[in-house]
């Protein structure tokens, strides 16, 4: 079991939340539409048929959000930026009102004693540049560098600590490979394209960054899965060679040791393509960065398999890789709880490079959350989630990996992309008819974790 005591006095205490799942007020103030504002509004692209229009009106109730956070104990905030409300239409005229909630907010924090870490890009790219070609298209990565060098001149003085893309396989695979979020398109294997080109914008918006505040800490958080074969068979291990492949390593490698994996590309059947990127692109997206970011949700067991529903392929025609049900209990997601999967994520982030500090920039669960006849709301499942992983955070730490930080998604409920509002991963329920926020039991544990008061799991 593991205490506070066991974490070092500076370890990073965190929440984290999105923009476009928090804000509202999308059409205030100047802000533009992003993809998600257009995907939003697609039949059936949302499970529940709702936006992000209002979702948890962040954006008129910051203060008493910030507040919350301060109750909690926690000493990091880790927030995204609206790219569209920054700068409207993608362009490069900055608005005042967007410039100026953003510094309200880090300054807000930094009343608090809470330390902003900023994200640029959580997955709302601005309409008019997906008009023009979104990720598909190489002007995109320098429509970005353009992006994070205004924000840093406009913010920087406040934020220190910056991210540049959260979850670049989230933004090209599930955005432009099988079209479940924005901006919906399904364009096969050249999806990996949109890869190239997010790792391109995310290294040339480091230098940008560098460029403007020479003394701010700059990183990159990917999401990993812990992948292992259903069995010893070459056929099932070769799965889970290809899954952590495409899921791990075509990220991790470029971003770290200035390549790509061969055997990725050769299953995308893109090997062509990305050799006839330029040479300096390789050096681009391995710009030195001060820490990585690791999300965190689940693990992936995984077998050969024949093409049936339920199936995916990584290059269509060739074989096709099973997602194999385990006995482990799961979240109201699906996804399976095993917090020894985050130990291995991190030890396989810190393989590729020794001394570079990690942060679990995301991890936590969705549960069917119910409020009781006084008010309170009973999470006892999701507190248990958070438990199993703080203490797998300590035991990576006893493994002498160079972990900084954790935050905990989410601070509160919100619009959960093609989800809706019908999953809730929040520390604080959130009533959407009143906006009332209350702090469920699993904010209240880590409440009393950070204060030296409860242990993690056994």
């Amino acid at each position: 079991m593991s205490n506070r005591d066991d974490f070092p006095a500076d370890f990073t205490w965190g929440t984290a939340t999105a923009a476009y799942q928090v804000e509202g007020a999308a059409a205030v103030d100047g802000r533009t539409p992003s993809i998600w504002d257009t995907f939003a509004r697609v039949d059936g692209a949302i499970a529940d048929g709702t936006t992000g229009d209002v979702a948890d009106d962040h954006y008129h109730r910051f203060l008493d959000d910030v507040e919350l956070m301060a109750s909690l104990g926690v000493n990091s905030y880790r927030f995204s930026i609206s790219w569209s409300r920054l700068l409207p239409h993608g362009g490069d005229t900055v608005s005042e009102a967007g410039v100026e909630f953003y510094r309200r907010l880090a300054s807000a924090l930094l009343e608090r004693g809470i330390r902003p870490y900023a994200t640029l890009y959580h997955w709302d790219l601005p309409q008019e540049l997906e008009d023009a070609g979104g990720w598909l298209a190489r002007e995109t990565a320098d429509a970005f560098a353009r992006y994070a060098r205004l924000a840093v001149r406009e913010l920087g003085d406040l934020v220190s600590d910056w991210i540049t893309l959260n979850e670049p396989w989230c933004s090209a695979f599930l955005g432009y490979a099988s079209g479940v979020h924005a901006p919906g398109k399904q364009v096969g294997t050249t999806a990996s394209h949109a890869v190239h080109h997010l790792l391109l914008g995310h290294g040339k918006a480091v230098a940008a960054i560098r460029e403007e505040r020479p003394e701010a800490s700059v990183g990159i958080t990917l999401n990993l899965y812990s992948t292992r074969a259903a069995s010893d068979s070459a056929a099932d291990v070769d799965a889970a060679r290809r899954i952590d492949g495409l899921q791990n390593r075509l990220f991790l490698e470029p971003v770290l040791a200035g390549r790509y994996p061969a055997d990725v590309l050769d299953d995308l059947g893109e090997r062509d393509w990305f050799e006839a990127q330029p040479e300096s692109d390789a050096r681009t997206i391995a710009e030195p960065i001060d820490f990585l970011g690791v999300n965190y949700y689940s693990r992936h067991t995984t077998a050969a398999g024949e093409a049936s529903p339920g199936t995916v392929s990584a290059n269509p025609g060739s074989e096709f890789v099973r997602f194999v049900d385990t006995s482990a209990p799961r979240t109201q997601m699906g996804w399976e709880i095993h917090p020894d999967g985050l130990v291995d994520v991190l030890e396989q982030a810190h393989s590729y490079a020794p001394d570079l500090p990690l942060f679990v920039t995301e991890n936590g669960s969705a549960y069917e959350d119910t409020v009781n006849a006084d008010g309170s709301v009973d999470d006892p499942a999701r507190a248990e989630y958070l438990r199993l992983h703080v203490d797998a955070c300590a035991e990576a730490l006893r493994r002498g990996i160079p972990l900084r930080g954790y935050f905990c998604w989410s601070l509160m409920d919100n619009w959960e992309w093609a989800w809706g509002l019908s999953r809730r991963f929040g520390l604080v329920y959130v009533d959407y008819e009143t906006q009332q926020r209350t702090v469920k039991s699993s904010g209240e544990w880590l409440r009393q974790f950070l204060a030296g008061e409860a242990r993690a799991a056994a």
